[in-house]
């Protein structure tokens, strides 16, 4: 699926939020500024939150009343920094957890994950694919 503004990244992501189920994990990929968490807003609304949606860059994890968990693992270098903070009990939680830069939690992700792609395709155009 190809978007060309960050308000259709917001609708789709709206859409795809009706194929989550409680438990379900999403690792969300791509570069910075590619419109992950423009992503993370959309899925938000698309599970009824109406809580604004901010990057959690520097708290690792925000909680959206237990519906969506939206993680930032940019800072953390090993799933043990994640479990010491407490956020693999997330996975587990019966919310829907969201996660950005899980590459470097790998060790620690559950078995079955969703994955997320998005990709810069010009200014304002991406490119998301989901598996």
């Amino acid at each position: 699926m190809v978007t060309n503004s960050a308000r259709e990244t917001e609708r789709f992501a709206k859409e795809y939020a009706k194929t989550l189920r409680p438990g379900d994990v999403v690792l969300l990929h791509g570069e910075m500024g590619a419109g992950k968490t423009v992503f993370v807003k959309g899925l938000a609304k698309g599970l009824g939150i109406a809580e604004q949606v901010t990057s959690p860059t520097y708290a690792y994890m925000n909680d959206y009343g237990g519906k969506l968990y939206h993680f930032d693992c940019y800072r953390l270098s090993c799933g043990a920094q994640a479990e010491a903070l407490g956020l693999c009990d997330y996975f587990y939680a019966g919310g829907i957890c969201v996660i950005e830069w899980s590459e470097n939690i790998a060790d620690v992700l559950p078995q079955t994950c969703r994955e997320v792609r998005i990709e810069k395709r010009g200014e304002n155009s991406r490119e998301i694919i989901c598996r």
